[in-house]
């Protein structure tokens, strides 16, 4: 008896969702849309919500920032649940590998007096302004409208945690092995006169009830934060012979690059969107200018303490981004006055 094998194909009966269908064809689609795309609730509330009867529970309206259509808006890195979390374990993992060198050859306790007195004054208290971030982007994940950008926000604030949690096990290990380090953080983060007005600044983006003000407010914060800890200070560490500083900078300055991608997807949406691009980068630009000086007389102090620490020139290096960020905010909202359409 002879037997022949032949292939035989099964169309599948649908290839994908109805609602993706309708957007894009009748084709198969990716994981990310399959999760991501068309899924924000907008109908069937029972109720309104008794703290805020003007809005609905998920409400379009709930900031100046809006897109005619919300999936405008894309992750660049199409982060849906699995590949999200197999970025940041691979994230995780090279941390935890660069503190147990760091351990091993017991580097943190050679790093030179001023950096690690640096290291134990501004940059593990850093942890407190991680956890605020991330309550800032709760609230984005929550209020947004449109999938697309409450998923990304909500990734982020589980990065916040992240970068918490490993500014702590930095402290740990400076502390060999003890938390009182991070006692020591706490106490600078409430009361060290250094740190009050980033403090006070975080506090104060809680009670921004525009998600999208919010976090264009948290994001230039960040380019300051972030700018002057894990790429001057970065530079000014080899410089000065405590490389140690220099090989826990590259993570995090790593994840802000991979955060840019999102946010500055986002902005570019706002802006090119048919119908509100225009009030959308005209708000964009003022409230990036608002949130500037804002952010630069918050940081400022964080930047001259660092300097009186390790003489790095911190803050014309703050105030060198600050005259970058308002140059380019300033050019843009010229633009958004020229595209305007005349009233």
């Amino acid at each position: 008896m002879q037997y022949e094998l032949r292939t035989q194909v099964i169309e599948p009966q649908r290839k994908t969702f109805t609602h993706l269908v309708k957007r894009y064809g009748d084709r198969p689609a990716s994981r990310y849309e399959e999760g991501t795309i068309d899924i924000q609730a907008k109908e069937n509330f029972h109720y309104r919500p008794l703290w805020d009867p003007e809005h609905e529970l998920y409400d379009a309206t709930l900031s100046g920032f809006r897109l005619t259509d919300p999936y405008s808006f894309t992750d660049p890195r199409q982060f849906y649940y699995a590949p999200y979390v197999a970025s940041r374990a691979a994230m995780a993992e090279a941390m935890a590998s660069t503190l147990d060198y760091l351990d091993s050859r017991d580097l943190l306790s050679r790093l030179p007096q001023e950096w690690s007195a640096l290291v134990g004054e501004l940059l593990v208290p850093l942890r407190h302004y991680e956890s605020g971030a991330q309550m800032v982007l709760c609230d984005v994940a929550r209020f947004g409208f449109g999938t697309t950008i409450t998923q990304c926000a909500a990734y982020s604030a589980f990065d916040r945690i992240g970068n918490a949690q490993s500014l702590s096990r930095l402290g740990i290990a400076i502390g060999g092995g003890t938390a009182e380090l991070l006692g020591d953080a706490k106490n600078r983060w409430v009361e060290d006169e250094a740190l009050q007005g980033l403090r006070r600044f975080v506090e104060e983006l809680f009670l921004d009830k525009d998600w999208g003000r919010a976090l264009v407010r948290l994001d230039v914060t960040d380019r300051l934060v972030y700018a002057l800890f894990h790429t001057h200070l970065d530079d000014a560490a080899i410089e000065s012979g405590a490389g140690s500083y220099s090989l826990v900078a590259q993570h995090f300055a790593t994840w802000f690059t991979d955060q840019r991608k999102w946010v500055d997807a986002l902005y570019k949406a706002w802006a090119a969107d048919p119908e509100t691009g225009a009030t959308n980068a005209a708000l964009l630009a003022s409230t990036t200018l608002e949130a500037l000086d804002a952010a630069l007389v918050a940081v400022r102090p964080v930047a001259l303490r660092a300097d009186e620490l390790v003489g790095s020139g911190a803050v014309g290096a703050v105030e060198a981004t600050a005259d970058a960020l308002r140059e380019a905010a300033t050019a843009a909202a010229t633009a958004a006055a020229t595209a305007a359409p005349a009233v």
